[in-house]
């Protein structure tokens, strides 16, 4: 049995595997799973000892299965594994895991396949493993993932009431393996009309079949009476939570129906029937077990497949596999139609492309330019955009870079409003939604939360991660209290603070409450640089001491609480387990968790603790982007490259634009344009 969470063993030998399918050979993320996984793909004829790989059932797998009869070799065949990638394999997309299998093929019941012998002879009772299924299960279906990915949001789904009837790709392996053919379709069709004499029927296209890779086995004809025909990219989650049955031959989406709470009733011979968890009308009599949903998943999902992590080229488990497909099916769903951005400085373009053009190169639009009727998604740096706009809000995120902004370092998060955006009270953000919304998260997220809180934590990590880590010695004891200072034209500030609205009235105010507390004042670091309005040269009479060139995280080390306006070292407090009173109403305030001296906003009567806080503004909110590989990431893979040091240094052209606004501090218009 393999381990439930499977990493590549160092040092091991690897076994020989021959191939004649030039897709092993050229596909370079396939070659690399079988690599990690211990297999030594090979050309040429198989010895003693040796394997002859072949894909599951495809055409071209006879010609390894001769081979490996005249050798006398097993036969080891390969497939994608269930979650597989945004877009389907036709499309170029590699794949996210594989199955190994040395037995047969999940979709073919000639003979049990491994993940049969899994589902027969494994225990499958492992209570911490259970629980990581049933966690796993609960999130995939909370972020509406799925084999294939490329959904559409804003589908519109049927009206709920409906038997779902589930095409397939015509001849596909996983058809004809279970004997079926389109008398079946046929056959499953009919049964679905007078099982359910006055329901509607809804047929839902494969992918593939709606991109126009292959045919299916229905069409437009089949649509008539109560009847239709669902090509639109709806989310598989969302079709089965409004349909009260469904129908399947051998599709996948039958194992997503269980995991969903239906009992499909299925008319070829997949690996999910003959378990007590289905209705089957082709029975497989060799199948008498009865398991619940949490052990057909363990043995589909976490047993069974080898899944990868892209980012840092290892082998890993299910919640790992799960957070990438997350972020790159989101940034999909993003960018799919393409981006032009307004008012966007010229030297954040580059990073903005790399970031939002993976799928259709952004635009830039001219300033003033109006907004063109090209079917594009339109950006405007939150800053700069008119009060009365309807375009999408763009901002760093809050686990930004490893050095400023206003250096031109570029930034590993950033985040898209399309209400409003983090910083501005005033009005209804995307952020404050999510932050609702995630009092109700379920265990998994909530536990994913507090481990990056964690991580955070050990790693000393902050929104720029830069200045000195060595404690100021001598100060005096007490109780003390960071006044974290800002941008004196920082948008958080003019829209977000209230009657303090200055680094100087924020002192003051902090003193005057705490008359003998220890108050060490920390000036915002392109303040600190020249870049940026807002010094306080009264700062030494009113503060114990001035904490220059020092990183935020040593700051808070050596105090008790934080009193700010809006700045975000307040939530890096909150984090790490400081008292934080808000003279201002930034995005953390309001919710409980702050003392809060400003005016209330109505709208935040939610009552998140703080893993379900740091869940919405790390996890939900932003979008991150891994520096090493290009590819959209989860916030985790960010936490690592930024502990790790493993972030790219900026270009030397960025270098050299820093240098030279750093000798034009004055004129700053002149690179924040």
């Amino acid at each position: 049995m393999r381990p439930y969470a499977p990493e590549a063993a160092a040092g091991e030998t690897l076994r020989r595997l021959f191939v004649y399918n030039g897709g092993f050979l050229t596909q370079g993320r396939v070659r690399r799973i079988l690599t990690l996984a211990g297999w030594d793909i090979r050309l040429g004829l198989p010895g003693d000892g040796d394997a002859v790989g072949v894909w599951g059932h495809s055409p071209t797998a006879p010609r390894g299965e001769a081979v490996a009869a005249r050798r006398a070799a097993p036969v080891v065949r390969v497939e994608d594994a269930f979650l597989r990638s945004v877009r389907p394999g036709r499309d170029g997309e590699p794949p996210l895991g594989l199955v190994i299998d040395s037995r047969g093929m999940h979709y073919d019941p000639a003979q049990p396949s491994d993940l049969e012998c899994i589902l027969r002879d494994d225990p499958l009772d492992d209570t911490a493993a259970l629980n990581r299924a049933k966690a796993a299960m609960a999130e995939i279906a909370r972020l509406g993932l799925s084999k294939y990915n490329a959904f559409d949001p804003a589908a519109a789904v049927p009206d709920p009431g409906y038997v779902l009837v589930i095409d397939q790709t015509r001849s596909d392996a996983a058809v004809t393996a279970s004997g079926a053919d389109a008398n079946t379709f046929r056959e499953m069709l009919f049964y679905a009309q007078t099982d359910h004499p006055t329901a509607r029927i809804v047929i839902r296209t494969h992918p593939e079949t709606a991109a126009g890779h292959r045919p299916g086995y229905f069409d437009a004809q089949h649509a008539e009476g109560r009847i239709s025909l669902c090509d639109a990219a709806i989310p598989p989650q969302a079709l089965l939570a409004g349909a009260v049955a469904v129908y399947t031959v051998s599709s996948q989406m039958g194992f997503e129906a269980i995991m969903a709470g239906h009992r499909p009733v299925v008319f070829g011979q997949p690996f999910y029937i003959g378990w007590g968890l289905s209705d089957d009308r082709k029975p497989l009599d060799r199948r008498q077990r009865r398991l619940t949903r949490a052990q057909l998943f363990l043995a589909a999902m976490m047993i069974y497949p080898v899944w990868y992590d892209p980012y840092h080229d290892r082998l890993c488990g299910i919640e790992k596999a799960i957070a990438t497909l997350d972020a790159q099916a989101r940034a999909w769903r993003d960018d799919r139609r393409g981006w032009t951005g307004h008012r966007i400085s010229l030297w954040k373009r580059g990073p903005l492309q790399q970031v939002f053009g993976r799928e259709v190169p952004m635009r830039f639009a001219r300033d003033g330019a109006p907004q063109g009727a090209d079917g594009r998604r339109h950006m405007v740096w939150a800053s700069k955009a008119p009060a009365d706009t309807d375009m999408v809000r763009i901002e760093d995120g809050f686990l930004r870079s490893r050095g400023l902004g206003a250096d031109l370092i570029p930034p590993l998060s950033l985040v898209l409003d399309d209400l409003g955006i983090y910083y501005d009270p005033t009005r209804p953000s995307r952020l404050e939604a999510l932050i609702a919304d995630a009092c109700t998260l379920p265990d998994g997220p909530r536990a994913r939360a507090t481990a990056l809180i964690a991580a955070l934590c050990r790693g000393r990590l902050s929104k720029y991660n830069l200045g000195a880590t060595d404690p100021l010695r001598g100060l005096p004891v007490g109780r003390r209290i960071l006044v974290p200072g800002q941008v004196a034209d920082d948008a958080s500030i003019r829209l977000g603070a209230g009657d303090v609205a200055t680094n100087g009235g924020l002192l003051r105010a902090a003193r005057a409450a705490n008359p003998a507390a220890v108050i060490l004042y920390k000036p915002h670091p392109d303040v600190e640089a020249g870049l940026r309005e807002g010094a306080v040269p009264e700062a030494d009479a009113i503060a114990d001491a001035v904490l220059t060139v020092m990183d935020a995280i040593t700051a808070l080390d050596l105090v008790d609480e934080v009193w700010t306006m809006t700045s975000t070292l307040g939530f890096e407090a909150l984090l790490r387990g400081k008292r934080v009173t808000c003279l201002g109403m930034p995005f953390y305030a309001g919710w409980g968790l702050t003392d809060d001296r400003a005016m209330p906003v109505p709208r935040r009567a939610a009552s998140p603790d703080l893993a379900a806080l740091v869940h919405a503004v790390l996890i939900d909110y932003p979008r991150y982007h891994d520096p090493v590989t290009g590819l959209p990431c989860p916030v985790e893979v960010v936490v690592k490259r930024l502990r790790e040091g493993t972030v790219p240094a900026p270009s030397r052209g960025n270098r050299l634009l820093a240098k030279a606004q750093g000798v034009l501090a004055s004129q700053s218009w002149i690179w924040r344009r």
